[in-house]
């Protein structure tokens, strides 16, 4: 496994505690966060904004996403709807949101990051069949060009039907930090995987200036 796991029974409340943490310990006065989408997610924004109070200053953070469903952002299945939800408004606003935008391709979002440079923190989560993003098990996103930040993609396995926008693994490794939450006993086999160091896993090629990995004790069980 790359990167650091820490096993805790609260997963979101790990969570918010590292990206307050990432907020006060930021190289400049912006503070750039790329969200996630899914259960945990969810749960993870929620104690987030419940938690920050007065510890983030939102109009100093810029919200950016790691990946995103082909649906209208209105439609409950996008991340942004979710992300919109759990958090921004709970928080009430922040400085700037750039949703991913299927309807206009890949290299809008590729040329934003490439003016952003570096992302503070990138929250990323783990499937079961050990995608993080929407790099999918045999997707052609996996085999991106170096270059490539941000490109197209979809699940060979028709498991997960929409077409996706994503961050490549250039992209993830733009992150100064990599967060990874994984929490319940459907996620135990793909993170055992990941950290045997799998490379058939998508999720064990994440690479960035620091990962931490935070697991509950029944995605962790299969772990020595």
């Amino acid at each position: 496994m790359h990167g650091e796991l820490v096993v805790v029974d609260d997963v979101p409340g790990e969570f918010a505690e590292r990206v307050i943490e990432a907020f006060h310990s930021r190289p400049h006065d912006s503070f750039s966060f790329a969200v996630s989408g899914g259960d945990t997610a969810r749960r993870s924004y929620q104690r987030l904004a419940d938690d920050a109070g007065s510890q983030i200053d939102w109009w100093k953070v810029d919200v950016y996403w790691g990946d995103e469903r082909c649906v209208p952002l209105d439609d409950p299945a996008s991340n942004y709807h979710l992300v919109r939800e759990a958090l921004l408004e709970r928080v009430g606003a922040v400085n700037a949101n750039y949703p991913m935008r299927c309807d206009d391709g890949p290299d809008p979002y590729q040329l934003r990051l490439g003016e952003l440079g570096r992302i503070d923190v990138v929250h990323l989560g783990l499937g079961p069949d050990g995608h993080t993003a929407s790099l999918f098990p045999g997707s052609p996103a996996l085999d991106a060009d170096p270059g490539r930040l941000v490109v197209m993609n979809h699940d060979p396995s028709g498991n997960n039907p929409h077409p996706r926008m994503t961050l490549t693994f250039a992209g993830i490794q733009r992150a100064r930090l990599v967060l990874v939450t994984v929490s319940g006993e459907e996620k135990r086999e793909a993170l055992a995987r990941v950290a045997a160091g799998d490379e058939k896993v998508p999720a064990s090629r994440v690479r960035a200036d620091r990962v931490l990995w935070i697991a509950d004790p029944a995605a962790a069980a299969d772990l020595a």
